[in-house]
């Protein structure tokens, strides 16, 4: 029994194909020239490439909503090329967040929004003594506001001790007083 090809005869007479020059195209070719490009008065040579991405970024000032779009595309591609070879952060301890605590925050707060204030004025030593009183029309706004629930009299007896002018205050209709 014999094979498919005689003994001592290749199976191939041609032999091996010759390698073929890498497929390179017209575009190729033209985007290996260089031009000359004169900018402000300086003659200097560009690739095509890089003459085409100059008239991109140009026809992007000029509002071409195309152009806008290629030049943003290429900032991107820059961005990405810049960060894939920027050194690495090193890495961070994660923050522990500290919370502070100031008893007189809330009081200080409600001062510069004028809220409320303090009786008496402020000491030597940047802390205010006396009492702080609410403004009479944050406590207007919290006795009209919908859906108020009644008040008891002893919550009413503490209000008119910590409102600037309690009797000011107009009570909503059957509210108990």
């Amino acid at each position: 029994m014999t094979g498919r090809f005689e003994k001592g005869r290749s199976g191939n007479p041609a032999g091996r194909p010759k390698a073929r020059r890498p497929h390179v195209s017209a575009f190729d070719i033209i985007f290996d020239r260089k031009l000359t490009v004169t900018q402000n008065g300086v003659e200097r040579e560009l690739t095509i490439d890089e003459a085409l991405q100059l008239q991109t970024y140009q026809a992007a000032l000029k509002g071409s909503k195309i152009a806008i779009r290629s030049v943003l595309k290429m900032i991107e591609k820059r961005e990405l090329a810049l960060a894939a070879v920027a050194p690495k952060p090193a890495k961070q301890k994660p923050m522990q967040p500290r919370i502070l605590y100031d008893s007189n925050s809330a009081d200080e707060a409600m001062k510069i929004l004028r809220i409320g204030g303090y009786d008496e004025a402020c000491t030597e030593d940047g802390w205010w003594k006396g009492k702080l009183k609410i403004a009479t029309w944050a406590a207007q706004a919290a006795i009209s506001r919908p859906g108020r629930r009644s008040l008891d009299h002893r919550t009413i007896a503490g209000m008119e001790r910590s409102i600037v002018d309690f009797a000011q205050l107009r009570w909503p209709r059957g509210a108990s007083r």
